[in-house]
């Protein structure tokens, strides 16, 4: 069962990757078709690709009710990685809003 976790686990990461690689490729200039053949946005969908057969892997073993709201963590570090990468803005009502998801995460988890 802790392979599982850890299959999840690398899943969660390597969506968060392939999300920070395609808002690296709406960077810069260029109209949609520039964006979408950029390496970073190529790379970014391959990521999403491995991430689904990883979450899958994972599902063997893990119930859907626990494993999808465990991925809402992704939603916390993807906040942290938008305001220190990209310059995102971070209020008070987001703060608030990841320390709910971080509370709720870690119950599921728990449970």
């Amino acid at each position: 069962m802790m392979g599982s976790w850890l299959v999840l686990a690398a899943a969660i990461c390597t969506s968060m990757t392939g999300q920070v690689l395609l808002k690296a490729g709406t960077l810069g200039e260029g109209n949609f078709l520039v964006q979408l053949f950029r390496w970073q946005t190529i790379l970014g969908l391959g990521c999403y690709g491995g991430a689904a057969l990883l979450y899958i892997i994972a599902l063997r073993k893990i119930p859907m009710s626990v494993a999808l709201p465990c991925t809402a963590a992704s939603y916390v570090v993807i906040a942290l990685v938008g305001y220190f990468m990209f310059g995102e803005s971070l209020g008070s009502q987001k703060i608030a809003a990841i320390a709910l998801i971080s509370v709720g995460v870690a119950l599921l988890a728990t449970a």
